[in-house]
């Protein structure tokens, strides 16, 4: 789908608050009302918009503790990868996965949880007795300088 400078308005603006009324949306990118939300829809059906979330203040729900994550595999055979992706899907307490490269580690795991007690827990009980562990490098977050939501749209033209 090519973008044109409304779309890109548009999609910056909903990037920033998904709540924000149609009428509010149009009268920001200069259209009126129908033809935004047939924009809208149009972005949503190409997979643009994937989907309109909320985010909670972890600090309020008593998540503290921020930890990156390394994890070592034995094997790098497709079903050997394909359990470890599964198994941390369904960890509530992984807020992303990444396999990676260059960083003498085959993943990258942020993970979200209470304190350090429930880091042991969540690491003993959960994390090394998926399959194919055999390395985990964790550090701690200290302070949380940027975190955004939003994708830079700037490149596009």
């Amino acid at each position: 789908m090519k973008l044109d400078r409304l779309d890109k308005k548009i999609l910056n603006l909903m990037q920033k608050d998904a709540r924000i009324s149609n009428l509010d949306l149009a009268e920001q990118v200069g259209l009126s009302p129908s033809p935004c939300s047939r924009r809208i829809k149009a972005l949503e059906e190409s997979g643009l918009i994937l989907k309109h979330v909320t985010l909670l203040n972890p600090e309020k729900l008593n998540l503290k503790l921020i930890a990156y994550i390394h994890i070592n595999m034995d094997k790098h055979t497709p079903e050997r990868l394909n359990n470890f992706n599964q198994s941390v899907s369904e960890m509530p307490e992984v807020m992303e996965c990444a396999l990676i490269t260059g960083n003498d580690a085959d993943y990258q795991l942020k993970v979200v949880v209470p304190d350090m007690e429930y880091y042991q827990h969540f690491l003993l009980e959960k994390l090394t007795r998926i399959d194919g562990v055999t390395g985990v490098r964790s550090s701690f977050v200290l302070q949380q300088v940027k975190q955004f939501t939003s994708l830079p749209l700037d490149h596009l033209e």
